[in-house]
């Protein structure tokens, strides 16, 4: 993969103001607290326990996702909502345990900050979740605007989780750049009208490529990240 590929819609720099993230394999790694809690849930029924990196892509999926892979059970499935309320309550008591800011974020962050460029987090993680693991990790004080995934009556793919955080940073989404990790992302993006970026650092799911998606832009590192933000 190229460490940058861009599309032929590039973004000038006075309309960058604000750079808008997903949290999960975006910022953060949450991936070992999520696993955790699948797991112990795994271990508690007397099964064994699943490797991280098997997990590790489908996070992003969140219930959904890991209970498919732990329990081969899908949202109709009639087990599907008990063993989901379980998986939440497991994973509220491990929000922080193991889940860390990915390395080159602080620095990227720290940056942007510094250029006078705003920044937000919209995830579709709820707020239950979202709200405490940004401010236990230092984020939720800086960011423009921390959007979750009951914020608004949607969530990602669709654009109001974005248009909101637009809306509480104070810019106009034509102004916004969203970068994220997961096909949703970048569909959400593009629907409110932002530049998008797509990270090749995160979890990406199991479904069409990264190259595929439709990014306006795909980076392989933060540092990556800033430096096209630098240059515009």
């Amino acid at each position: 993969m190229s460490a940058v590929m861009e599309s032929s819609r590039p973004a000038q720099a006075a309309e960058i103001r604000t750079v808008l993230f997903d949290l999960d394999g975006t910022l953060v790694d949450s991936a070992p607290d999520l696993a955790g809690a699948t797991n112990e849930m795994l271990v508690a029924r007397g099964l064994p326990a699943l490797p991280l990196e098997f997990l590790r892509p489908m996070v992003g999926a969140g219930a959904r996702g890991m209970m498919g892979l732990a329990f081969q059970v899908a949202p109709q499935d009639p087990r599907f909502g008990a063993l989901r309320a379980e998986f939440f309550d497991r994973y509220e008591l491990r929000l922080l345990q193991e889940t860390q800011v990915f390395a080159g974020v602080p620095e990227l962050l720290d940056a942007l900050s510094h250029a006078g460029l705003a920044w937000g987090i919209v995830t579709n993680k709820s707020e239950r979740f979202a709200l405490p693991l940004t401010a236990g990790l230092g984020l939720a004080v800086r960011a423009a605007a921390v959007v979750g995934g009951d914020s608004t009556p949607h969530t990602k793919p669709h654009p109001a989780p974005l248009l909101e955080a637009a809306r509480r940073a104070g810019v106009a989404p034509e102004h916004c750049v969203y970068v994220g990790d997961d096909h949703r992302d970048i569909l959400a993006g593009r629907a409110a009208g932002m530049f998008t970026v797509a990270v090749s650092w995160g979890y990406l799911g199991q479904g069409e490529a990264i190259e595929d998606w439709g990014a306006d832009l795909i980076v392989d590192t933060p540092a990556q990240l800033l430096a096209w933000l630098q240059a515009q």
